[in-house]
């Protein structure tokens, strides 16, 4: 990053949502990188770039088909790439041929020149780096607005190469970790897929018993089974979903419809209030022993330097003992000992010993053996004489306005997300106070608070086709008109998420959290 000439930061506010990966952000744009800043929003992010792009909530498919257009007519796609490393590349221009960049400036309300300079200079960069995350992710066409920025890398050659490269910025701690060791419906640990009859024989044999051969329910998935009466208990570990997940009246209805709830974490949160059962856990980072996984494909050791609490079990413990009380009886946990089983079914961890993890500082997956450095770079095989394994495909996608309309009754498109001082649903966070936080309110523009007569720290109602809730508003002068947003920290005093829809990507999973159609009125308060 820090060497890149340009860097594109689409749908992230890493200033406040990933500060520390946002510092070598900084460290390029001292280095001379042009940083271009892709958000509804003119975030503290965007402070820092050569150029804000202020698109409208939703419209980003729009934008980069626009972008890979003017990339191709303009003569700046990769001729050597494309041919050698992708495949799908006539469909893919064929299809981008419309979105000229006069419509492109209609759906996003982005200037034309605009579009065109940032095509330009992410295009001629010699490195290029294109980072995204929520902004992108959470709508109801998840995927697509993912792939249409991969579109984006594959046809300028800006992949698997130092300083280069697309980069899907994590929302949470070890996320990166928990896909890998197979918390992803349709894979087992090391993303093997469990539809593969010899890849799920590997795991089979390895733990003695017979694995489903069907993909399971995402967390969207599992939620409308519980609508329709087919799960009926459910187990949670370190998870918030009755404040988490969109339209969370509905959520707790069904949370609350299920035969019985089981929590296991370290704090009590909402969700654990509506518990049969919930099992204190140990705090991960300090009482726990194992591995996290970065953002960057880097397995870390995680050591325990103090002991839980009385009464509070590690999680593994607490996970072996339920095993026992169910009739299996897995021996005493031993967190190496399990990493290295690990490792015997998952070749892309097979050659990281606690050792070599030890010794190395982490390494990055795949490492195939105990001789192998790690790779560096995840997508390096496609710049490979001859290619190394499948081409790169292009993906045709077609932009579509979020499910969420605006209307005369619901006139304001309200987006959602966070801020420096909190994290998510404000469990890890809230109970400690900080400098920085501020009441949770409203924003708005300075101009909508004039047109609706609103003074700073006046209460509104804001109300969506879900639901409604009480907020004071308070004036963002990088707010658009018509644009309005809220935090998720909080939802102890403004339940942002009774607000948002549910309409869900069927891809990935993902609830439209980013685009709500709301109206708002005065309050006053008794």
């Amino acid at each position: 990053m820090e060497d890149t000439n340009v860097i594109l930061l689409w749908g992230s506010n890493a200033r406040e949502t990933h500060p520390i990966f946002f510092h070598h952000v900084l460290r390029g744009v001292r280095n001379g990188a042009e940083l271009y800043v892709v958000d509804p929003r003119r975030t503290s992010s965007a402070r820092w770039a050569h150029m804000w792009l202020g698109i409208d909530v939703g419209s980003d498919i729009s934008l980069a088909n626009a972008m890979g257009r003017e990339i191709i007519a303009a003569g700046l796609a990769n001729e050597k790439f494309i041919p050698h490393a992708t495949s799908g590349f006539e469909a893919y221009k064929s299809h981008v041929e419309k979105y000229t960049l006069e419509r492109a400036a209609r759906e996003t309300g982005v200037a034309a020149e605009a579009i065109r300079k940032m095509a330009h200079a992410y295009a001629s960069a010699p490195r290029a780096q294109l980072c995204w995350t929520l902004g992108i992710t959470e709508h109801h066409n998840a995927m697509d607005n993912v792939v249409a920025l991969i579109n984006l890398a594959l046809l300028t050659g800006h992949v698997g190469r130092y300083g280069s490269g697309v980069n899907p910025l994590r929302g949470q701690n070890n996320v990166q970790g928990g896909g890998d060791m197979g918390a992803i419906p349709a894979h087992l640990p090391g993303f093997q897929h469990v539809e593969n009859d010899e890849l799920r024989a590997r795991f089979e044999k390895a733990w003695g018993v017979t694995i489903p051969p069907k993909r399971g329910w995402h967390l969207s998935h599992m939620f409308d089974a519980m609508e329709r009466g087919e799960l009926a208990v459910l187990y949670v570990l370190g998870e918030n979903p009755a404040d988490s997940e969109a339209d969370r009246h509905r959520a707790l209805q069904r949370l609350g419809s299920l035969e019985f709830l089981l929590v296991q974490d370290l704090f009590y949160t909402r969700t654990a209030e509506l518990a049969d059962v919930v099992l204190p856990a140990a705090a991960g980072a300090l009482e726990s022993e194992g591995t996290v996984t970065s953002s960057e494909r880097r397995v870390q050791r995680v050591r325990r330097t103090v002991p839980p609490p009385d009464g509070v079990r590690d999680d593994l413990q607490i996970i072996f003992d339920l095993a026992r009380r169910l009739g299996h009886d897995w021996g005493t946990p031993d967190a190496e000992s399990i990493w290295n089983e690990l490792r015997s079914v998952s070749p892309m961890h097979a050659g990281m010993s606690y050792r070599r993890l030890e010794e190395m500082g982490g390494i990055q997956w795949p490492c195939y053996d105990e001789s192998h450095p790690g790779e560096m770079f995840l997508h390096g095989r496609l710049w490979n004489e001859p290619l190394i394994g499948p081409r790169a495909p292009f993906h045709v996608v077609e932009f579509e306005p979020p499910v969420d309309q605006l209307d005369e009754e619901y006139p304001i498109r309200l987006t959602t997300g966070r801020r420096l001082d909190d994290y998510n649903t404000g469990v890890q966070s809230r109970r400690y106070s900080s400098p920085l936080r501020r009441e949770e309110s409203l924003q708005l523009s300075p101009e909508d608070g004039r047109h609706y007569k609103l003074r700073e720290g006046e209460h509104v109602r804001v109300s969506s086709r879900r639901g409604s809730i009480i907020a004071p508003v308070r004036f963002d002068s990088g707010l658009r008109p018509g644009l309005a947003f809220l935090s998720v920290h909080a939802h102890d005093r403004v339940a942002t998420n009774e607000l948002t829809i549910d309409a869900v990507d069927p891809k990935s999973g993902t609830s439209e959290f980013k685009a709500t159609a709301v109206r708002i009125e005065k309050h006053e308060r008794t």
